[in-house]
């Protein structure tokens, strides 16, 4: 006699643990939008108010008139910010100048050199350098680097005082608070920053792109050239921005070491300023325009950094575009 094997019922349907699934991923996709619109929100407020405050300063001076002006004084409500302008720029560009090649070679080191052991080491004082306060730097560059760096200032013065063009970049003024003494304590502040997410971006190369340089016959530097680079690019160049923006916005270590000069100067040596700076030098006495033409230095300064972002973004989005020709 055979048994004949009764048919399992169908498995019933869960409807009301579906429903709470689409309801939960609702919820989320709306929290994160929110969060999404909120920080939109807080920008576009920000430059509202902060526009708002400045549009005396720039009806008084004129847009053109108030970016390209020379000639800063409060007392005769005399406001040009390109002296400052100037000294942004310069001591910006030549942090990052130092900082990105260092940044760089430490994540290399960490990432491809460094024993394991030692990497979590490495890893923690860059992090803790990345935490301390500005004015830690600004104090220690103040009392330490400024005594120590002037002599090394007037030797190398004095070193390429016969060569025509460098004097004028390198002309020693007997004053350790200058242009490159900012840009130096801007590079340090910033190396922790690109490091560390330098060394993130180069973690995410896959481990087959750079076994397959090693087993065809590259040494490590062609390694990190052919492979470990190119795929980072991206990365780096954002890495890189964020220091940039660091450099570009700092303020109490820059005040205590640039100068406080509102002229400019194309020696690296004199004394200057800077946007940021300028406005914790002269906020608490300032009033009146006085006061709205440094908030219209904060929005010029915001105008710029949205403006080199864009471009770092269109440098990014053309090199890979490249890269991927190139592969393909």
């Amino acid at each position: 006699m055979t048994a004949t094997a009764t048919p399992e019922a169908p498995a019933e349907v869960d409807l009301g643990g579906e429903a709470r699934s689409r309801r939960a991923d609702w919820g989320f996709r709306a929290l994160v939008t929110a969060a999404g619109l909120t920080v939109l929100a807080v920008l576009g407020l920000i430059l509202i108010t902060t526009s708002l405050r400045a549009s005396p300063a720039f009806q008084d001076e004129g847009l053109i008139g108030f970016v390209t002006g020379t000639r800063w004084a409060p007392n005769d409500d005399v406001f040009g910010t390109f002296p400052m302008l100037y000294g942004t720029l310069v001591t910006s560009v030549i942090a990052m100048l130092i900082a990105v090649p260092v940044s760089i070679g430490i994540a290399l080191f960490i990432t491809e050199v460094a024993h394991r052991r030692s990497r979590k080491y490495i890893v923690t004082v860059i992090d803790l350098l990345a935490t301390v306060p500005s004015v830690v730097f600004g104090l220690v560059a103040v009392l330490v680097v400024v005594p120590a760096i002037t002599p090394a200032y007037q030797w190398f013065a004095d070193l390429v005082a016969p060569v025509p063009g460098l004097n004028a970049i390198f002309d020693d003024t007997n004053t350790g608070r200058n242009y490159f003494t900012a840009s130096l304590v801007l590079a340090i502040m910033a190396i922790p920053i690109i490091t560390s997410i330098a060394r993130e971006v180069f973690a995410t190369v896959p481990e087959t792109d750079k076994q397959a340089a090693y087993a065809l016959g590259a040494t490590r530097w062609e390694m990190v050239k052919g492979a470990i680079l190119p795929h980072s690019f991206g990365g780096l160049v954002g890495a890189s921005m964020l220091g940039l923006g660091r450099a570009m916005g700092e303020t109490i270590a820059v005040a205590l070491v640039i100068g406080g000069a509102t002229s400019m100067s194309a020696n690296l040596f004199a004394p200057g300023n800077t946007m940021a700076a300028i406005i914790a030098q002269q906020w608490g006495e300032s009033s009146g325009l006085h006061q709205d033409a440094l908030i219209a230095i904060g929005v010029e300064l915001f105008a710029i950094t949205v403006i080199i972002n864009f471009l770092a973004r269109v440098v990014v989005r053309r090199a890979e575009i490249k890269m991927k020709g190139a592969h393909s």
